[in-house]
């Protein structure tokens, strides 16, 4: 009887593990989105802009952590199109990072499947176009990805989430700035700052509620300031790290970056102005919306409140407040700090400085004197199918050299699970703003002048945020730690769009020559193929 029992007994356990593991998959979500063109005139001018589903800006993605993500994009443009998806981290799927470096771009009247996770991250986030300027016409939106009803978040459930996406803007088309571009010159000042496809937005709420600002830059070249009449802004949450929860007035975001604020609305019911202008330019440009009092019968009045009357230092200051909650969890239960990132010493020490130089009498931006142009086959493509002479892995230093410019498709070669310490040198008299496919990481120090050995006294090595963009003061550096746990081929790159455009970009190949699905998914099947891998097989 015994010998029956048991069998049957591990029959019903397997049925039982099976059932769990169906049960634990995480949710699919699937959409559709069609890109295509439409009128608008956000400045008060008709011009051309990129619709997603008949939307300026996109469509938003409400997601929860782990979320499978069915994305089908149809282009029916008349330009090769791609979108990527600004800060999630694609965990062992460069497949999916939607740049040129990694995907065929979907050709008119085509279409490609995304599939993607944001496996363990919650935040803020965004959408753009990588391909040529279109992010100059629109085709940009909100991510906020949600935690799990089972993992807590240090601060009450807001009362509603506002989306800000703020922006500088062109009344150009996008096919002019383009062409500007490549005929050599630097792009003219913006026309203006929108929020969220207008010059003046209203957001409404309920006196002595609690909502969520969720506040990103997806502007091409301008940092902002932002600020809301007679209310405090307490930070909770920057790219995807629950931070110390400081109180500000006012808060700088640059280029390709997020920030989540929480705002009581506590004053008498009337409306308040909402304030974006520009810093570190010469002209202040400046986009005034409304906080709205459900119960107001008064508009905003009064002088706008204003921003900070210094630059640089009152800036990198405020940098150094954003800091990690140690105590906090973020996707999973475990909490930020129990990952010692500043005990841990660096495997390599990378400095890169950006210039801009004329080369061929066209204006181009390079890294370590190397300026990128985009190859007719994807880097990642190239890789898997073993297509020589697509990329070079010896153009492009971990140091600065004295050579002169060179125009190169720059991959620099990494070890899956170095831990890399960046040095990002800004010898030029604009603010930079970099950002890195794959990783969020720590900004462990800012500083004036030339980085030297010395400068590493100064890092955080203790309550560093992780983030996935970090900006560069003009004439001086930012350092970042980064653990390469995601193996891929990574887009390091300005974030300033003209920059990136003319060449200020290059590609981390964080590579283990054992192959495992471990480390990286397979090629998709539903891959695009193109240039000198059109026609294979998959």
């Amino acid at each position: 009887m015994e010998k029956k029992i048991v069998p049957i007994l591990m029959i019903f356990t397997l049925a039982v593990l099976s059932f769990s593991v169906v049960k634990a998959e995480d949710p699919y979500k699937y959409y559709t989105w069609t890109v295509t063109y439409g009128t608008a005139s956000p400045l008060g001018v008709p011009q051309q802009v990129i619709l997603i589903n008949g939307q300026f800006p996109g469509p938003t993605l409400d997601i929860v952590t782990n979320d499978n993500i069915i994305l089908n994009l149809f282009n029916k443009l008349d330009q090769p199109f791609l979108l990527t998806w600004n800060g999630i981290k694609q965990r062992k799927n460069s497949w999916q990072d939607g740049v040129l470096g990694t995907n065929c771009p979907i050709t008119p009247n085509s279409n490609f499947t995304y599939k993607f996770q944001p496996k363990d991250q919650i935040g803020g986030y965004t959408y753009f176009p990588s391909t040529a300027m279109h992010k100059a016409a629109g085709g940009f939106g909100a991510i906020n990805v949600y935690a799990r009803p089972r993992i807590p978040v240090p601060y009450a459930i807001p009362a509603a989430d506002f989306n800000l996406l703020i922006g500088d803007w062109y009344k150009a088309n996008h096919k002019g700035l383009q062409q500007y571009l490549d005929s050599g010159r630097s792009l003219t000042f913006p026309d203006g700052i929108l929020v969220n496809g207008q010059p003046r937005t209203t957001f409404s709420g309920d006196q002595g509620k609690t909502y969520m600002f969720r506040i990103s830059n997806v502007g091409l070249s301008t940092s902002f300031n932002f600020r809301i009449q007679g209310h405090k802004m307490k930070l909770v949450e920057v790219e995807g790290s629950n931070v110390v929860q400081n109180i500000y007035n006012s808060l700088d975001v640059h280029v390709g970056q997020s920030a989540s604020v929480l705002v009581t609305l506590d004053q008498p019911a009337k409306d308040y102005y909402i304030v974006a202008s520009t810093r570190f330019t010469r002209k202040i440009l400046t986009s005034v919306s409304v906080l709205h009092y459900t119960n107001s019968h008064t508009p905003a009045s009064g002088p706008l409140p204003a921003g900070p009357t210094y630059h640089v230092h009152w800036s990198m200051q405020q940098a150094r407040t954003l800091r990690w909650n140690l105590t906090s969890n973020a996707a999973r239960p475990n909490p930020q700090g129990s990952f010692h990132y500043g005990t841990i010493k660096p495997t390599r020490t990378i400095v890169l400085t950006n210039s801009a130089y004329l080369i061929n009498g066209k204006k181009r931006y390079a890294v370590n004197g190397v300026s990128y142009i985009n190859a007719d086959t994807p880097l990642k493509l190239a890789d898997y199918f073993n297509i020589p002479g697509v990329y070079s892995t010896n153009a492009i230093q971990t140091f600065p050299t004295n050579g002169g410019p060179l125009l190169a498709t720059s991959v620099m070669p990494a070890s899956l699970h170095d831990f890399l310490e960046i040095v990002f040198q800004n010898n030029e008299n604009t603010v930079q703003s970099w950002h890195l496919d794959g990783y969020d990481f720590w900004p462990v120090g800012y500083g004036s002048g030339r980085w030297s050995q010395a400068s590493r006294k100064s890092y955080n090595l203790v309550d560093a945020l992780t983030r996935h963009t970090v900006q560069v003061y003009p004439n001086s550096w930012s350092v970042i730690y980064v653990s390469l746990d995601n193996q891929g081929m990574w887009n390091l790159r300005s974030a300033m769009w003209e920059r990136q455009y003319l060449g200020q970009q290059f590609y981390l190949r964080v590579y283990n020559p054992v192959k495992s699905l471990a480390n990286e998914y397979d090629i998709p099947s539903n891959a695009l193929l193109c240039g000198r891998a059109a026609g294979r097989h998959s």
